[in-house]
């Protein structure tokens, strides 16, 4: 899969909690992602459960994992 800037994720998190509050996505395919949002929001998942977990590369849920650390100011491709 080629990287293609015209992808965005974004994660919303409680501050002092971290506890994932919403999750948004734009662009081509972006709807694989469906699943694991909707897990992550029923779980009651914060950012640390989602940026802990490997994600392979390249694939749309490293966009979700991104996300997650650019909540911690760790992001690496933003």
């Amino acid at each position: 899969m080629e990287v293609r800037p015209e992808l965005h994720v974004r994660a919303v998190a409680e501050r002092g909690t971290g506890r994932i509050l919403g999750l948004q996505a734009v662009g081509r395919d972006i709807s694989e992602l469906s699943t694991a949002f909707a897990v992550a929001i029923e779980m009651g998942a914060v950012v640390d459960d989602i940026s802990g977990v490997i994600h392979a590369h390249p694939t749309l849920g490293e966009g979700l994992q991104e996300a997650c650390f650019a909540i911690g100011g760790k992001a690496i491709h933003v």
